[in-house]
């Protein structure tokens, strides 16, 4: 959809350049001259904010891995000396720690839009696989990066999370074993997750890559749902869309900075703030809250087995919505039954999270099962029963109507049709 760049060099320098090494080209096509759907809402501005955060994550993250010692033993007193020793360190560990939080507030509401709006459908099916798996890298680099500081919920956590593998049949026991780097979580495992840790962030950078690469062959999908007919349809992205990203990249850091500077440990567990003892375990361990969806169905789930293929099922399932999904409307705007039914489900999601950071005793445990139950029967049942009953409403002809109306876009094909044709003087 981008086309070839219209980029033109405006020195020698530059066109001896770009003939040998076409990358400006490359970056104005992509993001400058790209066409996007005129129609885009705030909800599209996500997908930069991501990127952005990610950027930081990594930055962040590197300066800190400088003054991190990866040892059992010093672990912990080294992330004290980053807050109390390293210059602005205090400021680089609250930037990393909550950032994560942040990264994932971005990246549920990006997923909740591509719910709400449709985005996976064709002909963007490889471009969602493709944030489903970044988000499951995310998911792997988040929890490994829990596990480093060292504290009672670091070290509780890793050898719970890291023992569900042991429910495999055949391998799971050796893959336990890996990762602990013996038959106990200690140095070793230590030692394994900082590697990890360090190494997943520039895997997630790469398929960052593919994502947007993907992304640009079709073109952004929009609120209507309806493709691109024309190019009244849409707008360049800069400085359309580069303005309205940074507007919301502005709002989204005010939110950030109140974190960082204000609440920097409103995330956090007190349990994690006393040193590793693998003597004794902690009344209640809890992931962090972007986990406890996945920890609420671990735990509703009476086999250990089950409770692990019930964790990862929920997020594998997501990549094949776009065949779950049957209808070929996008936009729920449009689908009324399938909204109450969305709306529901993003009930359950948050239902899930609230029962993952309670005890599992009582009705807890109940609706925990419940949910869980409820969760696998909308993607599996509900969501391709849909496409056949539910009647969707009638859609505009194309995005210029769904902005300016009928009456607008007759006039806008009217005035763009005598802007191409040629004037005749008598």
């Amino acid at each position: 959809m981008s086309g070839p760049s219209t980029y033109v060099p405006q020195n020698g320098f530059l066109r001896w350049f770009e003939s040998r090494l076409p990358i400006i080209g490359l970056v104005h096509s992509s993001f400058i001259a790209f066409p996007n759907p005129r129609n885009l809402n705030y909800f599209w501005t996500f997908g930069g904010i991501l990127a952005f955060m990610l950027i930081e994550q990594i930055v962040t993250g590197l300066v800190l891995a400088m003054h991190y010692t990866p040892e059992s033993s010093m672990a912990f007193a080294s992330v004290e000396h980053i807050m109390r020793d390293v210059n602005y360190g205090w400021l680089l560990r609250y930037l990393h720690a909550n950032g994560a939080t942040m990264f994932f507030i971005a990246v549920y509401i990006h997923i909740a839009r591509n719910l709400y709006y449709g985005s996976y459908k064709a002909p963007r099916e490889i471009l969602f696989i493709l944030g489903v798996i970044i988000f499951l890298l995310m998911m792997a680099t988040a929890f490994m990066g829990y596990v480093l500081p060292w504290g009672q919920m670091s070290f509780w956590g890793a050898k719970v999370i890291t023992s569900l593998f042991s429910a495999i049949p055949f391998v799971g026991d050796s893959i336990t074993t890996w990762l602990w780097g013996g038959y106990s979580v200690g140095n070793a495992t230590l030692n394994r997750f900082f590697a990890l840790h360090y190494l997943m962030p520039f895997m997630i950078l790469g398929v960052v890559v593919l994502h947007i690469w993907a992304l640009h062959i079709p073109g952004s999908n929009n609120p209507v749902g309806v493709e691109v007919k024309s190019q009244k349809d849409t707008l360049p992205f800069h400085p359309y869309f580069t303005v309205k990203d940074a507007f919301s990249l502005v709002c989204f850091m005010v939110v950030f900075a109140y974190f960082v500077f204000y609440a920097p440990n409103y995330f956090g567990h007190s349990d994690n703030y006393i040193e590793a003892n693998p003597l004794v375990t902690p009344a209640h361990i809890v992931p962090e809250w972007y986990f406890l969806p996945y920890y609420a169905m671990l735990r509703a789930v009476p086999s250990k087995l089950g409770g692990v293929c019930a964790l990862f099922g929920s997020i594998l399932l997501l990549a094949f919505l776009p065949w779950l999904d049957t209808s070929r409307v996008r936009s729920s705007n449009f689908r009324p039954v399938y909204r109450a039914f969305l709306f529901l489900f993003f009930a359950t999601v948050i239902g899930l999270g609230y029962c993952g950071s309670q005890e599992p005793v009582g009705s807890v445990v109940v609706w925990s099962e419940i949910l869980t139950a409820w969760y696998f029967i909308h993607l599996l049942i509900v969501l391709p029963l849909l496409g056949f009953f539910e009647t969707p409403r009638k859609m505009p002809a194309s995005i210029t109507e769904a902005v300016l109306g009928p009456k607008g876009a007759s006039a806008a094909m009217v005035g763009a049709r005598a802007a191409a044709e040629p004037s005749v003087k008598g």
